[in-house]
């Protein structure tokens, strides 16, 4: 029936109903309709009655072959209805919201023909039960979860961190989304199986707006997994900070927005390793590109939380004020007041950039995670990627830790 010839009958059937509230008899017609409607509304519903495994994210389509439909329900078995719209010439009806997984939904309709509601059709499906499914976090380089609103600096780093194994990684990336304003190019590095990295071509201009949206609700991944749930998060990027760590001075030069606001000596790792076991482990100040991930007043730092133990030789346990952190394996900008002496000149750490306590807490209020640090001029290997050196992977080569690439 076409579109005109359903408005007809839809006007016709309203003023049916219309007359018959006033009187208990139908006025004689002075001649036959040129188009006859039927008398009966056959309805058709998708996915048919006793369908096993239905894709949750396919709509349920209920359709009035004949007449209009007159109500449409869908309810899971807990008594939940789903939302559905119904088209203007009120023949079809579709969810608008995806279903749930492993869930039985009983579908109840009725249509109505020229003389009035005619048809009915009920209907029981169940969808689809994975096998094992998969949640996904949107944090920062620290793990923590990137908060919806907040502020992040220049260089901040989105990771999308599964709590399973993604066998298909082509498939989890597709679901993954990251829109900015103003647009920029940039693109997604899966570190191991579970965490992809995304970050731009270059650092962000202040002010730009962040959305990412990871779609993963119903969608498979390989071996049997789906997408748990689906989560969005948007943050906006704050003033451009760029401090500079160079050896060759042995200070750190801070910029805002390009102008140097601070410049503070600093105390880098003393250079050399110790063999402990079958672990060496290395007291140089990589050279890199490093953010700061976060910080903490005061925070205990402990060697043998990284292979050195407490009562060996350089090995050492006690609380410090005012550390920024920038790596994973605990390099931090930090206050201590005993390399003070040192600052400026010598190069006494551990791998941690040592400041006095107004240098130190000045850059721990002054910096908020996403901050660009530069370290420059060190010996020893350059800063890897595990250890928070996103920025430090040339950009043809980033682009190459893509699932899509």
């Amino acid at each position: 029936m076409s579109l005109r010839r359903r408005a007809a009958a839809a006007a016709a059937i309203a003023a049916v109903l219309a007359i018959a509230g006033c009187t208990s008899t139908a006025p004689t017609a002075s001649k036959p309709p040129s188009s006859p409607v039927p008398a009966s509304a056959p309805i058709v519903i998708t996915p048919a009655a006793g369908t096993d495994d239905v894709d949750p994210l396919a709509p349920v389509q209920v359709r009035a072959q004949q007449g209009i439909l007159t109500s449409v329900a869908v309810t899971n078995e807990a008594g939940k209805q789903v939302e559905g719209v119904l088209t203007p010439d009120r023949t079809t009806w579709k969810t608008v919201e995806p279903l749930g997984y492993g869930r039985t939904y009983t579908v109840t309709a009725h249509g109505a023909g020229l003389t009035g509601p005619t048809a009915a059709a009920k209907t029981t499906f169940t969808t689809l039960r994975p096998n094992n499914q998969t949640k996904v976090y949107l944090t920062t380089t620290a793990g923590k979860p990137i908060k919806n609103g907040g502020t992040y600096g220049i260089g901040a780093v989105v990771v999308a961190h599964f709590d399973e194994d993604i066998p298909d990684k082509a498939a989890a990336e597709r679901r993954l989304q990251v829109t900015t304003d103003p647009p920029v190019q940039g693109s997604w590095n899966w570190v191991d199986d579970r965490n992809a990295h995304w970050r731009p071509e270059k650092y962000f201009q202040p002010g730009t707006k962040v959305t990412v949206a990871a779609n993963i609700y119903g969608q498979q991944f390989g071996d049997g997994l789906y997408g748990q749930e689906d989560t969005t998060t948007t943050f906006t990027v704050g003033a451009s900070h760029i401090s500079i760590a160079d050896d060759n001075t042995k200070t750190v030069s801070v910029y805002e927005n390009g102008n140097l606001v601070r410049t503070m000596p600093t105390s880098m790792g003393m250079g050399g390793s110790e063999v402990i076991g079958d672990k060496t482990i290395s007291f140089w100040t990589q050279r890199g590109i490093y953010t700061v991930m976060d910080k903490a007043n005061p925070v205990v730092m402990d060697s043998s939380t990284y292979g050195l133990p407490i009562n060996s030789r350089l090995g050492y346990k006690e609380s410090i004020k005012y550390a920024t952190r920038i790596s994973t394996d605990g390099v931090y900008l930090h206050q201590l007041d005993s390399t003070v002496w040192a600052q400026g000149n010598t190069n006494t750490s551990h791998g941690c950039l040592n400041l006095n306590a107004d240098n130190a807490r000045w850059f721990y209020d002054f910096s908020i995670p996403g901050d660009v640090v530069e370290v420059r001029n060190t010996g020893g290997a350059p800063l890897e990627l595990w250890q928070n050196g996103d920025w430090s992977v040339p950009w043809d080569q980033w682009l190459q830790g893509s699932a899509l690439k």
